[in-house]
């Protein structure tokens, strides 16, 4: 492997790492050579993940917390600390959305996607990032969505909280780049996962959302591989507080 694309001897934090794209994140960062500290959001709900780590000849952990809890999510920081010894990488991909007209949006899940999607994100960067300042390097790969771009309908939690995910990336870059930590972000365009199911099984939306992808397709989870391992590189060492957009062409269209 290229050497600017190489993770031997990195270790790799991956929440959300149960199924769909964490879980394809997890394996990219293992291929390319990382050892791989795998977060879910229950005990035991990353085992098939690190399993598949360590198919792939590198060392796994799982790790557990509810996101929407503050203190779960530093214990867990801690956990994977302490099991990994250090961590070089930093991937908050673990999220929720709630589906609701703005009128009617139940306070309860407003707070639950925002401390889920945002919150979360913070306590893990800023935990983590204290670490990569004094080891002078790390990577942090937050992720984002087409929805901090766009407004989205019915689901304004979500499209808040994205849209601050874009922000808050932008804001670390400025404060730790000089450090040699590189915060960005991917934005995910429309990927078979568990979060647009809803869109997926509505024949109209469906339809409507493959029309407009140039690629003529959603995009599967693995297509993030190569902009997550690009990410955790030293390819990407002079790139900071950038949103990279993974969307078949749909931001383009």
């Amino acid at each position: 492997m290229n050497a600017l694309f190489s993770l031997a001897g990195k270790r790799a934090l991956v929440t959300g790492a149960s199924r769909g794209l964490g879980r394809a994140m997890a394996e990219a960062l293992a291929a390319a050579g990382a050892d791989v500290v795998c977060a879910s959001s229950r005990p035991g709900g990353a085992g098939e993940t690190a399993r598949a780590v360590r198919a792939l000849g590198r060392a796994s952990w799982e790790v557990a917390a509810d996101h929407a809890d503050p203190g779960a999510v530093l214990r867990m920081a801690d956990a994977a600390e302490t099991a990994a010894g250090r961590i070089d990488i930093l991937v908050n991909n673990a999220g929720t959305i709630k589906r609701h007209p703005a009128t009617e949006f139940p306070r309860e899940d407003w707070e639950l996607v925002l401390r889920t999607n945002l919150d979360s994100v913070f306590a893990l960067s800023q935990y983590f990032g204290t670490r990569m300042i004094a080891q002078g390097a790390g990577k942090i790969v937050n992720v984002a969505s087409l929805l901090s771009f766009s407004g989205g309908i019915t689901v304004p939690a979500y499209t808040a909280s994205k849209h601050a995910v874009a922000g808050l990336t932008k804001a670390l870059a400025n404060e730790w780049a000089r450090h040699n930590v590189q915060v960005n972000a991917i934005a995910p365009g429309y990927f078979r996962t568990d979060n647009t199911q809803a869109l997926q099984d509505d024949p109209t939306r469906s339809e409507q959302i493959s029309a407009r992808i140039p690629a003529a397709r959603w995009g599967e989870p693995s297509d993030l591989g190569g902009a997550v391992v690009f990410l955790a590189s030293h390819a990407s060492d002079y790139v900071n507080g950038h949103v990279l957009v993974v969307d078949g062409g749909w931001m383009a269209r």
